[in-house]
């Protein structure tokens, strides 16, 4: 029993913990960002002010991670994020293909409890903090409302990843809200005060079928959308969670202050809406329907940015700008609202997405204070203009960044440095090829590690795959548009052979695209154009290419990119497909995706700073299938080779070992000219980087990506099995020997993952 005596005043538990890394924010930018830096070793508290992880991806709010992916719908091809935050989204995929929040919250809090070097505490709000000096924070007091604990956290380094940047305002550090103007950094997409300089927060419903006719009173509270919002048409009973992300309100108040205020008015339009649906006979298959859930808290989208040593901009984005430090990348498109969000009138759009022709780099100084120098900054408060957060806030963008966030404070740790400091050029190297060992991909960055023994041994294959033939199955498919086959450019001269069925007699227009930039994706160059002539039924079509002249003019021959085989859309006409998938090769068309504001072709009609240019993308499988042609000489871009050339995806090239169809026992050997001392494994596979992986709403066609390996044996010299990996899913596999072992060579043996996919592995790593 306790039994307290009355006294004036009592005070809070107070618990202090120390550690190398504070990370305020359980959204996925602090998650990612803890997780990676506790991996690399030092210790972190993951401080969040809500009861479950993930921010706007949690069941709290609901909205899918997406990225550079975008829903598919842009050019920019395997362009998922890679490290920590693809392994939670291919866990996901793995566990819960029907995208339930509930499922996703379990996987992330699950990956961050499992890791020895966070303490996390939830429900657990900053509200005050202490300085050493001006420039530098020592101590941060928080307080847990559920256990009634006041938490008082000190560490040497701090990162802010809260969202409206709770940290980085008590610290006074530099910050910005609302836009800049088209004069300070020439930004000619810039909003008028007109058009509003922030974006509103959103919130969402679910509806269920209950299986008996549901009545509905609204709240008095709720609006007569019929009346208030000029959309109201818009509404239906088919769309329902953030596919209704356009229910946004708040861009001209302050997305801080003003939050509770922005909900009630959010939970005015949602229980009017319902009103509508349910109420006005307008939708008559309404009748069995009832809520299931509205959010309680809205997803934000804006308010503080904080200044760093480097302010991204929108040049940077659209001109693809290769910074030194580049530690994370972005593709969204430039993504700006209406600052009155549901409110906007008949025939102004809810959003102006505007996309680049490939994904951007986002410097490493845009992940600190400028003014603060303890201080780490990441998710969407990351320095960078109004126009440029258009496109770098979105969730997968900025876990990306967190982890990069997460690496630096790392490397601070272990060699004496603050953030700052780190961004220097004999610093930052260092920590670009500890972010490429993770799987973060970098833009025109390769890893180059010189303790990796893979890279001084000799390596060979049972098998490499010669592409002859993507072999025709199923009936052909008319061509109600146009369609490409992007090939790796193994050869300057090279012959495809098709088969095209026509109607009648008509024409086919052929195209061979290439890229203006061997990293992108977006076949922007005509190389040649054929027009030719169909016979009635199926034909025999012969296609052959000089190409060496007409790239001379574009690229180095040394860097080629993809081919685009284009053929343009002709409904007298059908294409065989083939059901053999393979890394690094895709068919892409020239689609609508309204979902990012792709209709076919990007044209601003008028000068915004963005290009114009077409839109070829991949069908989501189990659609998106190759082409069915013939290759003369064989495609050969898949050789042993690429498993040690520092890339971990396909970009340029399909960078990959890929092995024969035929190869019963697919193997790769190194060989040593001594015995080494192997410790580590590392081992990537093909997770199909160009799968967004949408984690609500939208289900998928498997849980587990094609392309990838399941099961691996590794032998030794002696042909003893060392090690093994059985129902294999992930992007990254790193296996630590029990004990080091002495070998004169390494055998990885794979399986094909299926008869119509062959293994493939991306990059193999010894230590």
């Amino acid at each position: 029993m306790i039994k307290a005596e009355a006294t004036g005043k009592r005070l809070p538990k107070s618990v202090t913990l120390t550690a190398d890394l504070i990370v305020v924010g359980g959204g996925l930018a602090g998650l990612c960002g803890a997780i990676t830096a506790a991996r690399a070793g030092i210790n972190v508290v993951l401080v969040t002010d809500r009861p479950v992880l993930g921010g706007n991806s949690s069941s709290e709010v609901r909205l899918w991670v997406l990225g550079a992916t975008s829903h598919m719908g842009n050019n920019n091809r395997w362009a998922r994020e890679g490290g920590v935050i693809d392994e939670l989204l291919v866990e996901n995929m793995y566990r819960n293909p029907d995208s339930n929040p509930l499922i996703f919250d379990t996987i992330l809090l699950e990956k961050v409890v499992s890791e020895p070097n966070i303490t996390l505490l939830l429900n657990t709000s900053v509200y005050d903090l202490e300085k050493s000096s001006p420039d530098t924070i020592s101590k941060v007091y928080a307080f847990c409302s559920q256990n009634s604990t006041q938490y008082e956290l000190v560490a040497p380094l701090f990162c802010d990843a809260s969202g409206d940047g709770i940290l980085g305002f008590l610290s006074g550090a530099a910050f910005r809200m609302g836009a800049e103007s088209k004069d300070e950094f020439g930004e000619k997409f810039a909003p008028s005060k007109e058009y509003g300089e922030l974006l509103g927060h959103s919130l969402y419903f679910y509806s269920k079928d209950a299986g008996k006719p549901i009545t509905f009173v609204p709240p008095s509270f709720s609006h007569d959308v019929t009346q208030k919002v000029p959309k109201f048409r818009s509404f239906n009973t088919q769309e329902f969670g953030c596919k209704l992300w356009w229910i946004e309100y708040g861009g001209r108040l302050d997305t801080v202050h003003d939050t509770e205020t922005i909900k009630w008015e959010l939970w005015k339009v949602v229980y009017g809406v319902w009103d509508y649906i349910k109420n006005s006979g307008n939708f008559p298959d309404a009748a069995n329907l009832t809520l299931e859930w509205v959010g309680h808290i809205p997803g934000k989208r804006e308010s503080r940015r904080f200044e760093g040593d480097y302010m991204l901009i929108q040049q940077d984005i659209v001109e693809q700008r290769a910074h030194y430090d580049d530690v994370a990348f972005g593709g969204w498109s430039i993504d700006l609202h209406p600052s009155d969000g549901v409110f906007s009138e008949i025939g102004q759009s809810s959003c102006n997405q505007w996309h680049s022709k490939g994904i951007y780099g986002i410097p490493y100084r845009c992940f600190y204070s400028k003014n603060i120098n303890n201080l780490f900054i990441a998710g969407r408060i990351i320095s960078a203009s109004h126009v440029a957060f258009g496109s770098s806030r979105v969730m997968a963008t900025s876990a990306h960044g967190g982890q990069a966030v997460g690496m630096a404070a790392k490397v601070c740790i272990e060699k004496g440095l603050l953030p700052r400091q780190l961004s220097e050029t004999q610093h930052i190297g260092y920590l670009q090829q500890e972010l490429l060992k993770t799987g973060q991909h970098i833009p025109n960055l390769r890893l180059q590690d010189a303790q990796d023994l893979v890279q001084k041994a000799t390596i060979s294959a049972s098998s490499a795959l010669a592409l002859e033939e993507l072999m025709p199955s199923g009936e052909p498919q008319r061509m109600d548009f146009s369609a490409a086959q992007m090939l790796p450019i193994a050869n300057v001269k090279f012959k495809t052979i098709l088969h095209p069925y026509a109607d009648e007699p008509t024409e086919l227009e052929v195209e061979l695209r290439i890229s203006s930039k061997a990293t992108n994706h977006t076949p922007d160059i005509i190389l040649e154009k054929r027009l030719i002539p169909l016979a009635k039924g199926r034909n025999c079509v012969h296609l052959a290419f000089n190409i060496a002249d007409a790239l001379k003019a574009y690229q180095d021959l040394e860097n080629l990119g993809y081919a685009f085989l284009t053929i343009q859309k002709n409904e007298k006409v059908k294409l065989p497909y083939s059901d053999q998938r393979i890394t690094g090769l895709l068919s892409v068309f020239n689609l609508v995706n309204k979902a990012v504001s792709n209709y076919g072709k990007q044209e601003p009609v008028e000068d915004i700073g963005v290009d114009t240019f077409e839109f070829w993308c991949p069908q989501r499988r189990p659609l998106g299938k190759n082409l069915a042609v013939k290759f003369e000489p064989a495609l050969r871009a898949f050789g042993a080779e690429n498993i040690q050339n520092g890339l971990q995806r396909p970009t340029n090239q399909p960078n990959a070992w890929v092995a024969d169809y035929k190869d019963e026992n697919p193997k790769l050997r190194l060989d040593w000219p001594e015995k080494q001392q192997i410790k580590k494994i590392v081992l990537h596979f093909d997770t199909d980087f160009d799968h967004p992986m949408e984690t609500v709403l939208m289900s998928h066609p498997e849980n587990e990506m094609p392309f990838c390996v399941k099961n691996v044996q590794i032998l030794n010299d002696k042909n003893e099995l060392v090690a093994q990996i059985k129902d294999n899913h992930q992007s990254q596999r790193t296996i630590v020997l029990e004990h080091a072992i002495l070998t004169q060579s390494l055998t990885i043996e794979v399986e094909h993952p299926s008869a119509n996919v062959p293994a493939a592995l991306m990059d193999v790593r010894c230590y």
